[in-house]
């Protein structure tokens, strides 16, 4: 079998839901091993309260986004409130090349693993933290989540109808934002470590994270002072641009028409229709944006979605499919792809895990273990790869260091 990338990488884990150890998730597909420290005093909310459970009955084994967040890596418990739980993760760090941890700022520095505690140790250690709003400044300790820094980073005020309230976006979006830059400073700053032989602590916000998305609208209040606000499915430089029904319960296509010659495209493939006659220019179609909706979305509701598709692709229009999550396991350029891989957990069985949105043709990705049980590694790492006796595991067990 060929190699993976990050084939020889170490990497130790600390944290929660999925800032933090969907990092480790990108790397241990590619052949890290990242050993995920958890506790059993306070169980990750993955585990414990974020849906879906098998068969809807909730249970620390028995969550699905905790399974799909953790495969192929190691997963073991500390108490790191017993100095013996400490050293433990310090000597599982002084093996590593990375740290990763989600904990709110201060956290690591009150448990004795700091950045400067360990560089001491480990002068070529990387240590990624990644949290709501950074390791300083007057609003580093506020609590939340990343539903509200979605709403701090402006996303939910750009959200929805302008006559209606903000749209609350689904899950916590930043957060994914968030380990895409996490996944790109830990690489570069292994790179850099190759080089130059000197470890790094990168402090990622997850707030800062969010605003490179709308970095087009604040440079564009900045420079004219325009505020935008709530505006549908409307687009700036698109008209028409917006869902429509198709025939059926629920069944929805996406389109969208960005110059005059897509315009006329479109007209042809729709019969030259009367409310559809031809508009030179963007603000031309804008002026009868509401007509338009209106006829379109008449003309997709007596067709089957696949039809619509079918017909406006072949017209060379902008158009998709809405996707429902059964279309998405049946889509054939996902298959194709192999982002859907079949994994096997010992208590939720057969289930597909998502493979990584990028192929390395020379260092493929392979996705192989379900998710861990808690602490179902503890004998393998402390005593396999730490060296701890069977009478000393033993006693520490009983002391409650692995709880």
């Amino acid at each position: 079998m060929r190699p993976r990338a990050l084939e020889g990488l170490k990497v130790v884990e600390f944290g929660g839901f999925a800032a933090g150890p969907q990092v480790g998730k990108h790397l241990a597909d590619h052949g890290a091993e990242v050993i995920h420290v958890e506790t059993r005093r306070r169980l990750d909310g993955f585990r414990t309260n974020y849906p879906p459970f098998k068969d809807g009955v909730p249970g620390p084994e028995r969550a699905a986004m905790f399974a799909m967040t953790h495969n192929d890596k190691l997963g073991v418990t500390l108490n790191l409130k017993t100095e013996a739980g400490v050293e433990l993760a310090r000597r599982l760090i002084r093996r590593a090349d990375a740290v990763i941890e989600n904990f709110t700022p201060g956290t690591m520095a009150r448990l004795g693993l700091g950045y400067e505690t360990l560089a001491r140790e480990h002068p070529e250690l990387v240590l990624l933290s990644t949290c709501n709003q950074g390791q300083t400044g007057p609003h580093a300790g506020h609590p939340g989540f990343g539903t509200h820094l979605t709403a701090m980073s402006g996303f939910i005020n750009l959200t929805g109808w302008p006559d209606r309230d903000p749209s609350l976006l689904w899950g916590p979006y930043i957060d994914y934002i968030a380990v895409a830059y996490g996944v790109i400073a830990l690489l570069a700053a292994l790179d850099e470590r190759r080089r130059s032989r000197r470890g790094c602590h990168i402090d990622l916000s997850q707030y800062e994270t969010g605003l490179q998305f709308v970095a087009p609208l604040l440079i564009e209040y900045q420079r004219t002072g325009r505020l935008r606000e709530r505006d549908g499915n409307r687009d700036p430089g698109a008209v028409p641009h917006g869902v429509y029904p198709c025939a059926g319960e629920e069944v929805w296509c996406a389109i969208s028409v960005h110059d005059d010659r897509e315009w006329e495209r479109l007209r042809r493939a729709l019969g030259y229709p009367a409310w559809a006659p031809p508009r030179s220019g963007l603000e031309a179609r804008r002026s009868a944006e509401a007509a338009i909706d209106r006829g379109l979305a008449e003309w997709t509701s007596r067709r089957s979605r696949e039809e619509v598709i079918a017909r406006l692709r072949r017209a060379r229009v902008h158009v998709a499919p809405v996707n429902d999550m059964r279309d998405l396991f049946a889509d054939p350029q996902l298959e194709r792809r192999r982002i859907w891989r079949h994994l096997t957990h010992p208590v939720m069985g057969e289930h597909l895990a998502v493979g990584p949105p990028f192929h390395l043709p020379e260092t493929p990705a392979r996705i192989e273990r379900g998710a861990f049980l808690l602490g179902q590694h503890n004998r393998e790492v402390f005593c396999g790869l730490l060296g701890l006796g069977e009478q000393e595991y033993r006693t520490l067990e009983r002391e409650g260091v692995f709880d």
